[in-house]
């Protein structure tokens, strides 16, 4: 029977190739339904499987352990085009097996959607989870945070691969303690950069202690609610590292690893966490530093995050934000940059985005620095225009324009420094009007 259903999935495939039409999602829906939600199950894969999960940096990392990898020679098999749910990576799967199912690879390495940690790894054999964060995301779809780590920490109480854990997120690190026989459990964290704060300025998921409900004290924070906590009560948070990034300069950017120095190319301290779990998943496989390091002192992440455009002579960074923590992460960036600079914000409230868009106002405007204009566009540019005027920014300072390429033109109309903020399907088709100026009116993209 999983032969013919292999044989049926691998023909939709390559139907679909024929046709120029992308088959990361469609056969393994099909599958799902023919094997009633187990399309993962058939397949034989012998070698290791490593995962990547949370709320906000699953595809960078995937992609940069995906590298540490490839460069050391290994074959491997990745999602590099973001299907990670179970559908995704059944499709994924698809065409890399033979008739039989089975699947030729070194490694695996699979950016998995939180809710389906549990659906996927109950179905093929997990080596390593990564756990970068937990935040608030897409409540039409994942419902309350605490239902959806409730269901990764049922996963991880039978688990007894490897896990690497944001010691620094206290919904992440609680996950080290849902198996008390699992030796395997790692943690990273990051010491205190120039701008952590000893109070919180941004919304808050990790406030109180998850074994016995007290308030968690926090050394400082980094942002939201990732810091250094513990709970004086039960002792949660106190654990000894397994990799800790220190020296942190953003300006240059660098931070310190394990006594070596590293210089990524995007200079925020979101990504110095997500670079140090990549650099922790390195030294537990026993890559070589030098591999590590031209990885991470390379890797660009394009597609809309944090990507470079030059609209003329003005300089332009777009980042994805599809909840708050993802917006106030590009707002600190842009905070933390002299001079003065522009936002436009671009949002939309289809589908995919999550029809309740209540999560801007857990956006913190109010940290505005030296902002000197604010445009907004999408099928919901009043709605953040209100946000924002809200927060106390000028209402004459701020231009609607929901046409995203007359939003564009407004913005690069003026000199300075440039930032775009777009949610999930706006960032496509901000990324294209960017390109679009740019053909019209000169300038380049990096």
């Amino acid at each position: 029977m999983d032969r013919l259903l292999i044989l049926t999935g691998r023909i939709i495939v390559k139907l679909l190739k024929l046709c120029r039409r992308n088959a990361g999602n469609l056969p393994g829906i099909i599958l799902w339904h023919l094997t009633k939600g187990k399309c993962c199950k058939m397949f034989k894969i012998d070698c290791p499987i490593i995962a990547v999960t949370g709320t906000n940096g699953k595809t960078s990392v995937t992609n940069c352990i995906a590298q540490l990898f490839e460069q050391s020679g290994k074959k491997i098999i990745i999602n590099r085009e973001g299907n990670n749910l179970d559908t995704g990576i059944c499709s994924l799967l698809l065409r890399y097996c033979d008739s039989s199912g089975k699947v030729d690879a070194d490694y695996l390495i699979l950016e998995t959607d939180e809710s389906h940690v549990p659906v996927v790894y109950s179905q093929l054999k997990l080596e390593t989870l990564v756990v970068l964060n937990f935040f608030r995301d897409q409540l039409d779809r994942n419902g309350e945070m605490e239902t959806l780590i409730q269901k990764i920490n049922s996963f991880c109480k039978t688990f007894d691969g490897n896990l690497i854990l944001n010691g620094d997120d206290p919904n992440t690190a609680r996950l080290g303690r849902a198996n008390p026989e699992n030796k395997n459990v790692r943690y990273f964290n990051a010491e205190p950069y120039k701008f952590a704060t000893d109070t919180i300025f941004e919304a808050s998921e990790g406030r109180f202690c998850p074994f016995c409900g007290n308030p968690l004290k926090y050394d400082y924070y980094q942002y939201s609610h990732i810091g250094k906590f513990t709970c004086t009560e039960c002792g949660f948070g106190n654990y000894k590292p397994y990799i800790t990034a220190c020296n942190i300069d953003l300006e240059k950017p660098v931070f310190t690893a394990d006594r070596h120095e590293y210089s990524p190319v995007l200079s925020s301290i979101y990504n110095v966490y997500n670079m140090t779990a990549v650099a922790g998943t390195a030294k537990l496989y026993g890559i070589e530093p030098k591999i590590t390091d031209n990885v991470i002192s390379h890797y660009t992440v394009n597609n809309g995050r944090m990507e470079t455009f030059m609209l003329g002579d003005r300089k332009t960074t777009l980042n994805l934000a599809k909840n708050p923590v993802g917006a106030n992460m590009t707002l600190r960036v842009m905070n933390e940059m002299h001079g003065e600079k522009e936002l436009l914000f671009v949002l939309n409230d289809n589908v995919a985005d999550g029809l309740d868009v209540s999560w801007i106002w857990d956006i913190n405007f109010s940290i505005f620095e030296r902002v000197t204009r604010v445009v907004t566009s999408g099928t919901r540019a009043y709605d953040i225009a209100v946000r924002i005027k809200c927060s106390g920014y000028p209402a004459e300072k701020i231009t609607v324009c929901p046409e995203l390429d007359t939003a564009v033109n407004e913005l690069a109309k003026t000199s300075g420094r440039k930032f775009v903020i777009a949610n999930y399907t706006a960032v496509q088709p901000t990324r294209t009007a960017l390109k679009r100026y740019i053909t019209e009116n000169g300038g380049s993209h990096e």
